[in-house]
């Protein structure tokens, strides 16, 4: 048994770098602990075999910038009727608009609304820059140039460069927390976000790869040493044996049943900054949860040092 603080922190290198893949793949592995897996060639066949077993959540974790020129005001009609739910738009200028969403939302523009031009453009963009996610979607006969509608993806230093009233709504932030699973019951409820988070069903904690043990988040309810603690460190210990002892016999999926709230988890949590905003006013308050607000205070701090323009006048 082994018992470790909460810990966050921010993921930036990929969306600097302009890494799509490599951090959806980061994400992903994270899912099975098969990190060290990652190689500097790994990422296509990883999102290969997400893709072709449908497990779409994994190409969540990323954020795609669009700018969208319309010369037809039919065309314009046509793409505000079909925006899907999890893609933002906003007008840059009278026929000029910015729309941003993850790889999946994307995808689903353009499964549900191929025929229409603003779907065949982004097809065509995002299958160029990212076969691997959308040259599935191409059509057998090819893809024909669609006219009045011209699609060019933003870097990230454009999407930064942004007002801030637009980077709040189309910037996204990658954050890793390892926490308990309380906290985590708590936190997939918040909405617009996507989440990947450690799976129990995958991970047999008494591999040696583990350590051999089941790791505990040290609760902030108890003082370390205090009757309560005692009280509860000797659960875990119990828990843990009966655990292992499951395991002998039963899958990792049957055997984690007994596992506590107390267990540890590592949640990766990808949501723009207007939507982070939204979860620090209600986890950091004094009515949060006490492990959800000491997580959160340490992730708000982080966060406001990387967006000053943003959070530094969040209550």
């Amino acid at each position: 048994m082994k018992v470790i603080e909460p810990e966050c922190r921010i993921i930036e290198e990929y969306f600097q770098e302009g890494r799509l893949l490599q951090q959806i793949e980061r994400c992903g592995r994270v899912c099975y602990k098969s990190e060290d897996k990652i190689t500097a060639t790994s990422a296509n066949t990883f999102i290969k075999g997400i893709v072709e077993r449908g497990h779409f959540s994994v190409t969540e974790m990323g954020q795609i910038a669009i700018e969208v020129s319309i010369e037809s005001e039919a065309v314009l009609q046509k793409l505000f009727e079909t925006i899907p739910r999890f893609i933002t738009a906003d007008r840059l200028e009278k026929k000029h608009f910015l729309l941003s969403g993850n790889p999946r939302a994307f995808r689903e523009l353009i499964l549900n609304h191929g025929p229409l031009k603003i779907s065949k453009a982004i097809l065509k963009l995002l299958s160029a820059a990212y076969p691997v996610l959308y040259a599935d979607l191409l059509p057998k006969h090819g893809l024909v140039e669609p006219d009045g509608v011209s699609v060019r993806m933003l870097s990230a230093q454009e999407i930064d460069d942004l007002p801030v009233y637009l980077k709040k709504r189309h910037r996204t932030v990658l954050a890793h927390l390892t926490v308990n699973r309380a906290v985590t019951h708590e936190l997939v409820r918040h909405r617009v976000a996507s989440y990947l988070q450690e799976s129990q069903r995958y991970c047999r904690y008494d591999q040696e790869r583990f350590g051999g043990e089941v790791v505990f988040i040290k609760p902030c309810f108890y003082e370390e040493g205090s009757p309560e603690y005692k009280l509860w460190q000797n659960a875990m210990e119990e828990t843990e044996r009966i655990y292992i002892e499951l395991l002998k016999t039963s899958s990792p999926q049957a055997a984690r049943t007994v596992l506590p709230n107390s267990c540890k988890t590592e949640i990766l949590v990808h949501a723009t900054l207007e939507e982070w905003g939204h979860i620090f006013r209600l986890r950091t308050s004094r009515w949060a949860d006490p492990s959800m607000q000491e997580i959160m205070l340490k992730l708000k701090k982080q966060m406001s040092e990387l967006f000053p323009d943003i959070f530094s006048h969040e209550n």
